[in-house]
């Protein structure tokens, strides 16, 4: 039986920057898979922007990323659009081009790990969350510029920030031109006029395909 805590983290709609947006009805994903044991995977990003190359920290983040490549591995991101862009932060991991939100079937609140020692400097991929610090599911964001008012003081729910978990190896350039095109706000978010999709995201290999 699920706990009523793991039932109010799934049910919360409050918001907290840059929290994530309350989920509407979406499409229903399948069962995500499970994910590997590489220490640094790369993940690649193309968008309609350009590429985005990011490895992953399972050591000092193995909750996050494995949450993460489940999510990849199972191509939920495919097709999902960046629905908040702000000079200092890109988010996504919900909305489709047409703000349709996309759900997973077992989806779950991971633990949050902003205690890490992992940074949001520029270019940092961290977890996105409502206000409860431990409620991110499928929602990220990158950092494009430095944002230390998002990390770890002390573990209440003022202190605990946002879990960082990999950084940007390749496309910082393209975190730049997301943040440069013409946004309006869209629910509670800047989001851009022409949407920005992730056409796919993938586990890189060692060969670097």
């Amino acid at each position: 039986m699920m706990s009523g805590r793991l039932l109010t983290l799934i049910l919360m709609a409050a918001l907290a920057a840059p929290g994530c947006a309350p989920s509407d009805d979406g499409d229903s994903g399948a069962e995500l898979p499970a994910a590997g044991t590489d220490m640094t995977p790369t993940v690649v990003i193309e968008t309609t922007q350009g590429r985005i190359v990011v490895e992953l920290n399972r050591e000092r983040a193995p909750e996050s990323v494995d949450n993460f490549l489940r999510y990849v591995g199972g191509g939920f991101y495919d097709g999902l659009s960046f629905h908040r862009v702000q000079p200092n932060v890109i988010q996504t991991g919900l909305y489709t081009a047409d703000r349709r939100a996309r759900s997973a079937a077992d989806a779950f609140p991971v633990i949050n790990e902003a205690d890490n020692g992992l940074k949001n400097v520029r270019g940092a991929i961290a977890m996105a969350r409502t206000a409860d610090p431990h409620s991110a599911t499928s929602q990220f964001f990158i950092n494009v510029l430095d944002n230390p008012g998002y990390d770890f003081k002390e573990k209440t729910v003022s202190g605990w920030g946002y879990a960082v978990f990999g950084h940007v190896t390749e496309g910082l350039d393209v975190l730049d031109a997301i943040t440069a095109v013409p946004t309006r706000m869209q629910g509670t978010f800047p989001a851009p006029i022409d949407p920005i999709v992730m056409e796919r995201v993938y586990v890189a290999d060692r060969g670097g395909n």
